[in-house]
């Protein structure tokens, strides 16, 4: 991967270099999987600044990188570096780190790189994208999974510890995010994360869930109903489930994110629930679970090769409750990849 920001460093002309401070770039650029390390990389040399906890695990993961002890002060390592300019993560970087940087390394000009460092990865190569299905396919194992588990009178936070450790013993290693568990009139929360409540018969459950694996995030929405459905969440599902099917037959490599956004959207908007759709179709997952680019009305990107991203309609109504559905695809050899198995009719448990 670091042969990708060499590139873009010398297409930006001169000698400079890189200074990584965030985690999901140190990871993405050398492998390394603690975020207690820093990353300088130019067209002449690698080095990977950390302590001695973890010499041998950096040697292990990243044994392209110099392993430079971070006892030796940045005044030392900095003179070790040649470029004179050097980008930084300047979303990442505190404000009093960068003021030290100035103080103890005069002699290099530090600039904002934000957008380079993280540009590489928007465009996943088939290593990348392997592992990300794989993820997924283990979120699509524990909602089967949990078919069998969920039954009314169950808390949403049983139902989400259950589905966590699922996933962590089919091999992930963490969770994407906060288990969305949100049912009955809670499913009008996009973000409603697990509490308390007992879920009822009758009522509907979102789960939007996902873990990490190899270093790579998945994630999937659902939503079920206990019992038998009435007319109106029947209604609902049907919109949201449309929506969707819309969007993921109707996107293709090359088209603008907007334009995509707007297939689900216009499904929504045009059986009078448009007010109740306000966030996003998706955005993209990688070694995080926001990435970029999105799909959005707002959006100004075009879907590319090795693009991964969710599209999740949905539709929410205060005081009554809440439906979404959630796939992950990936633009992989030019077409449209669905990386969820998991059914999508509205199961009744």
């Amino acid at each position: 991967m670091q042969s990708r920001i060499v590139k873009l460093l010398a297409a930006a002309g001169g000698d400079k270099a890189v200074f990584i401070s965030g985690y999901p770039n140190i990871f993405y650029y050398s492998g390394f999987t603690s975020g207690d390390a820093w990353l300088i990389i130019s067209g002449s040399r690698r080095m990977l600044v950390t302590d001695s906890r973890y010499f041998v695990q950096a040697r292990q993961q990243a044994g392209d990188f110099d392993i430079i002890d971070y006892e030796n002060g940045w005044e030392k390592i900095f003179k070790s570096v040649n470029e004179k300019e050097i980008y930084i993560e300047e979303n990442v970087m505190t404000y009093g780190f960068y003021q030290e940087l100035r103080k103890k390394v005069p002699d290099k000009l530090f600039h904002g790189g934000q957008k380079m460092i993280d540009a590489p990865r928007r465009n996943k190569d088939k290593g990348e994208l392997r592992i990300i299905a794989e993820a997924e396919e283990i979120g699509s194992r524990a909602f089967n999974h949990m078919l069998d588990f969920m039954r009314p009178g169950q808390t949403e936070r049983e139902i989400a510890l259950e589905l966590e450790m699922y996933m962590k013993k089919q091999g992930a290693s963490g969770l994407s995010f906060e288990t969305i568990a949100a049912s009955g009139v809670r499913g009008a929360m996009p973000h409603g994360a697990a509490s308390d409540k007992v879920v009822e018969k009758g009522e509907l459950l979102t789960l939007d869930f996902g873990c990490i694996y190899k270093g790579y995030c998945s994630d999937m929405t659902r939503t079920v109903v206990f019992g038998c459905p009435d007319e109106r969440q029947k209604e609902i599902y049907d919109i949201v489930l449309a929506a969707q099917n819309a969007a993921i037959a109707g996107i293709y490599k090359g088209i603008s994110c907007k334009t995509a956004d707007a297939l689900a959207r216009n499904v929504i908007k045009e059986a009078g629930y448009g007010k109740s759709f306000g966030h996003a179709l998706g955005h993209s997952v990688g070694i995080e679970i926001h990435e970029k680019p999105v799909f959005s009305p707002k959006s100004k990107d075009i879907l590319e090769e090795g693009n991964v991203l969710r599209v999740e309609p949905g539709i929410y109504v205060d005081g009554w409750g809440g439906v979404r559905i959630e796939d992950l695809i990936a633009v992989s050899d030019g077409k449209i990849v669905n990386l969820s198995s998991a059914p999508k009719e509205l199961i009744q448990l």
